[in-house]
């Protein structure tokens, strides 16, 4: 049944045009256009925060950082081992989530730390990538409040995880 959802629906979608005397297909060319269009205005930004992201883990800054911020998760709550997922999850959730595998399998899924960063990927946001996609296809450039807003949103979520799995 799940199989043809798509195609009754797009068959649906066209008699309701056609009945309506629309154009099906220009409508269609036209809608990848502006999809192409898109694609056009947010790829600079995703290539760039990619790369980013590609050369922190490469060049061992987030070791690094993850060292020097030991002390401030600790006393706040969070365990050290969650520090590169919440360093990265901001930027890309792909990232992100090898991380919190990558957790999962050292320290297993029912471990403090593997519940921690379960939590976390769920109750997070990939702030900055979300940020370049929408604001990018909607033409803003200046975000104003937008990223201070959502980061502390991303650091109340990383908070709150790390309390939940502790009580639970």
């Amino acid at each position: 049944m799940t199989d043809l959802l798509i195609p009754a629906l797009m068959i649906g979608i066209a008699v309701i045009a056609l009945a309506k005397k629309q154009d099906v297909y220009a409508a269609l060319t036209d809608g990848g256009l502006e999809g192409l269009k898109l694609l056009a205005a947010i790829a600079p930004a995703l290539v760039m925060l990619l790369t980013a992201v590609q050369m922190l883990r490469a060049s061992g800054a987030i070791q690094l950082l993850t060292r020097w911020l030991s002390p401030v998760s600790g006393f706040f709550g969070i365990p050290a081992e969650t520090l590169p997922l919440l360093l990265l999850r901001p930027f890309s959730g792909s990232a992100a989530l090898a991380v919190g595998a990558e957790l999962m399998g050292f320290y297993g899924a029912d471990s403090l730390i593997g519940r921690t960063a379960a939590i976390m990927l769920g109750s997070t946001e990939t702030t900055f990538y979300t940020i370049s996609v929408y604001f990018g296809a909607a033409g803003i450039r200046k975000t104003r409040y937008a990223v201070p807003a959502a980061l502390i949103a991303d650091l109340t979520g990383f908070l709150m995880a790390s309390l939940t799995a502790k009580m639970l």
